[in-house]
């Protein structure tokens, strides 16, 4: 976004919330696609990390097809973006069975147990289903220990050692998932893992999912590389069709959190003063405290950059609820605005009612017409109505 674009959203948008650039995610997903179409492989829109259905009418052009964890994730697929819905749960239910089948075109098992008791009804059901495991490569790439499904103790996809011929004889297609923000280099090194590990098993799929974690549209990732990845894998399965399911890759450098200055508290001693926002870390951006990371304000810099100092803290009780440090050119005054940066994936999916705080709006944003279209409001009756 241009800093007009910036200054339009600091204006128009509601004191609180998360507001998405169109022209961005068009950006991004075009990259995408251009991935996709260079590559012959297929590139679905990984829901949990970004599930904003009013966008999804710009997104169906550039998509090939949805991937849900759950009924409610794949009955969103289905409802508002149609195309293939691919399904995984590290665990699934009866119920949750039930309610899939009639949404999914591709169902993921976690385990040989769970494949066994549910690939029956999913045969028997009227219309075709492809099958598949998660295989656990046993290589790690992910760098922080939470987000690592290959850690050693990790519940996530069967491992080598486990794999039983005979019940995963039907097996169509086999999804494994090693990154986090990842380069296509992490990916070679993950399908040579792959190929090691799983062997001759691999000839006999008819896809292959390698999961998310690709940072496509990074401006450093090297694209060419990952076509190069994927062309060559195909050429070595050439029955078998390869997909990817990012969902950061999407919605990377898209949006921004808008909040407002509410009080500004003295410094402690050992500390800067702290301006209380009406937005928090733990119950609107989880990830700055659980990854974690210092999220980008537009304007500021790293403390003792700029001749104002500020600690940026969150609205709930929570005693950890902080941002981080920031060095601002000028003196917060209660009703600032600020614009915390790259806040589309992974936040409006995480977000919580803690405190009842109220939740950020949702937004969307056209730099053609510098318009701030409120999508989302929120209210007490959503607040009440997730409890009862």
């Amino acid at each position: 976004m241009e800093a007009h674009d910036l200054v339009s959203i600091a204006e128009q948008a509601p004191d609180s919330a998360f507001v998405i650039h169109r022209q961005s995610l068009i950006a991004n997903a075009t990259l995408i696609r251009q991935v996709a179409e260079a590559s012959g492989s297929r590139i679905l829109l990984g829901l949990k990390g970004f599930a904003c259905h009013s966008t999804f009418p710009c997104l169906k052009p550039y998509v090939g097809g949805v991937s849900a964890s759950s009924p409610h994730e794949a009955r969103l697929a289905r409802e508002e973006m149609g195309g293939e819905v691919h399904v995984y749960s590290p665990a699934y239910s009866a119920s949750d069975i039930h309610s899939l089948l009639p949404l999914v075109d591709h169902i993921v098992f976690n385990s040989v147990s769970q494949k066994l008791r549910f690939a029956p009804e999913v045969k028997a059901f009227g219309k075709p289903i492809s099958i598949g495991v998660r295989i656990n490569p046993e290589h790690s790439e992910a760098k922080t220990p939470l987000y690592d499904p290959c850690s050693p103790r990790s519940r996530l996809g069967i491992r080598r050692k486990d794999w039983d011929d005979q019940a995963l004889a039907d097996v169509e297609g086999l999804h494994f998932h090693s990154l986090c923000a990842s380069t296509s280099h992490a990916l070679e090194r993950t399908l040579d893992a792959v190929a090691r590990g799983f062997g001759t098993i691999l000839n006999r799929m008819h896809w292959f999912n390698f999961g998310g974690g690709h940072a496509i549209t990074r401006p450093d990732y090297d694209r060419d590389h990952l076509v190069s990845i994927l062309r060559n894998w195909q050429d070595r399965f050439p029955n078998a069709r390869v997909y990817l399911e990012p969902s950061e890759a999407f919605g990377v450098h898209t949006g921004v959190l808008k909040a407002t200055v509410l009080d500004i508290i003295p410094a402690p001693r050992d500390g800067y003063p702290i301006a209380m926002l009406n937005v928090s870390a733990t119950a609107h951006m989880p990830d700055t405290l659980e990854m974690p990371y210092r999220p980008d304000v537009h304007g500021a810099d790293q403390p003792g950059v700029l001749p104002f100092n500020y600690t940026l803290g969150g609205q709930t009780c929570l005693a950890g609820d902080v941002i981080g440090d920031y060095s601002f050119a000028k003196r917060l005054q209660v009703g600032d605005p600020l614009l915390l940066m790259d806040m589309t994936h992974y936040t409006m999916v995480k977000t919580t009612f803690f405190n009842g705080v109220q939740m950020p709006a949702i937004a969307l944003y056209d730099s053609e017409t510098r318009q701030v279209d409120v999508v989302r409001r929120f209210g007490y009756e959503d607040y009440r109505n997730k409890l009862s």
